[in-house]
């Protein structure tokens, strides 16, 4: 933008937002940079963040924005460290920090066990809300507790109670389109309504999920749906010692998944790399920087008593229907040869067991406890950085082998340890390759975007796609959905320049952009 031009809007915008509201000192954009960057050169900086405290100044927002050719990126906390975090996409764009001042729990609804919540509403806030009311329900936390609810489920996060896929569980959004107007979806689009947290598809079609992983708009407000505590609950893990044993661990577990029984939950299969970065340093395994050799990954499993992989799950119910489902577990799961079987109850740290450690953690997690703990994954390098490579197979026994030995492999060529874990869902798993690497060293820092790009290529080739990534990997992996010569780009890019005519919101998010920007090479 021209400086003039941009020094009207921001004019502008403090008039209608209070200074206090439209901040552009070096300081404070500081703290709207990528804290995990895969770039050679930090150069993602916004410049200016803007707070709006409702709506209506959301509006006013969009309504400058357009007037002046301002790109804006909408955060609600920015938590998402590993894909971008408060950093916009477009270098310089507006930072609209939804967070900051939007941040209320508008309601609860014990009877039909719902939340109403703006965007700055974290998962630590609505545990903590729910505990203080004494209310009979539970939240569906992701590994770390600290983000927004709003923007981890329009990123399509998971979680790993019964009410893991977040957005299926999102009831009904309130949104600022481009053009400024705001769009309540579902039965919210009904005056007076009272089901607009009981039914989100309403009449005519579904808009909603267009505003998952998009820039068609900023949400302002949404609602969740809410589990009931259960009478009883149980965390289980079970060990397996080889690593070809993540086959047969899958095809066991389809069924069980499928028919929600006996797992109940979003069940992971973490491997003995990722369980030890949580407890420990990398160098008290190896101190050669290469590839962590068959010895040191012998220690681990030793000296943490874990398997290779390892199986996280919990039972939800009375008591008498924990152990028929744990029972069963171990008898179907016990077939596969070294397998070993804990609990929550049985395996615990007060001892100094350090291999007990995530086990409890997951039971917090699984139990709507929000958590921190995965943070200390960080200090497993030091200056310790992550991004995670997440492509999606079936829950099959062939396609997890496939994925993990072709990750480990381009691994084991870059010098990163593969810390990995498949998240099962019904008919498909998540399998989150988390990189570790020093954000200290430009080297480092190009070396694991070189391997993401690679990774994102050779997946792809084998027909498998990602369902996230880091802002300087969009148009990556966009470009892999490119069946119908291009043809789901082609769609959103017709909505897009529909709905945005001026290219303001969020350019480039998900590989997706605007007329006025497309083409340059951003």
């Amino acid at each position: 933008m021209d400086a003039a031009v941009f020094d009207r809007a921001l004019a502008k915008l403090v008039k209608a937002l209070g200074a206090d509201n439209v901040v552009s000192d070096l300081e404070t954009l500081s703290g709207y940079i990528d804290l995990y960057p895969l770039e050679p050169s930090q150069n993602n900086a916004p410049s200016v963040v803007l707070y709006p405290g409702s709506p209506e100044d959301v509006q006013t927002i969009v309504a400058i924005a357009n007037e002046f050719g301002l790109p804006l990126s909408p955060i609600s906390t920015g938590q998402n460290n590993g894909y971008g975090g408060k950093s916009p996409r477009l270098k310089g764009a507006a930072v609209v920090d939804m967070g900051r001042r939007m941040n209320r729990i508008l309601e609860v609804n014990e009877k039909f066990g719902y939340a109403l919540v703006e965007p700055g509403v974290t998962y630590f806030d609505l545990a903590n809300h729910l505990k203080a009311t004494n209310s009979i329900l539970m939240i569906d936390t992701p590994d770390l507790g600290w983000g927004s609810i709003v923007g981890n489920t329009l990123e399509r996060g998971v979680g790993y109670t019964p009410y893991g896929d977040h957005f299926m569980w999102q009831t009904g959004l309130e949104v600022v389109l481009p053009t400024g107007r705001i769009m309540r979806t579902g039965m919210g689009a009904v005056p007076g309504s009272n089901t607009w947290q009981l039914f989100p598809y309403g009449f005519g079609p579904y808009p909603d999920g267009l505003f998952t992983q998009s820039n068609l708009g900023i949400v302002t407000k949404m609602g969740i749906g809410l589990m009931q505590r259960p009478p009883a609950s149980m965390t289980y893990l079970v060990t397996f010692d080889r690593e070809e044993d993540l086959g047969a661990i899958m095809d066991t577990m389809l069924p069980l998944r499928i028919n929600m029984f006996p797992i109940q939950n979003v069940p992971v299969v973490r491997n003995i790399i990722l369980d030890a970065g949580v407890v420990s340093k990398r160098t008290e395994w190896q101190d050669d920087p290469g590839p962590l050799t068959a010895e040191s990954i012998e220690k681990m499993k030793a000296a943490l008593n874990l398997g290779y992989w390892n199986f996280y799950g919990t039972l939800y119910g009375p008591e008498e229907m924990i152990q028929m489902a744990w029972g069963i577990i171990q008898q179907v799961f016990g077939q596969i040869p070294g397998a070993k079987f804990f609990t929550n109850r049985d395996r615990t740290e007060d001892n100094g067991d350090r291999g007990a450690h995530v086990l409890q953690d997951r039971h917090k997690i699984n139990n709507g406890i929000p958590s921190l703990d995965e943070m200390k994954l960080m200090d497993w390098l030091p200056h310790g950085a992550h991004v995670s490579f997440s492509p999606i197979s079936a829950v099959d026994g062939a396609d997890a082998m496939r994925q993990s030995t072709m990750v480990k492999a381009r691994s084991d060529q870059f010098n990163k340890d593969y810390a990995a874990q498949f998240i099962i869902g019904l008919r498909e798993m998540h399998h989150i390759c988390l990189f570790l690497y020093d954000k200290s060293k430009q080297s480092d820092r190009k070396e694991t975007l070189d391997l993401m790009r690679l990774l994102i290529k050779e997946a792809a080739a084998a027909g498998y796609g990602e369902y996230r990534t880091h802002n300087a990997l969009m148009d990556d992996v966009m470009a892999t959905f490119n069946w119908g010569d291009g043809a789901l780009l082609n769609f959103h890019e017709a909505i897009k320049d529909a709905l945005d005519p001026n290219s303001i919101m969020a350019p480039g998010k998900s590989g997706i952009w605007g007329k006025k920007y497309r083409g340059r090479g951003l």
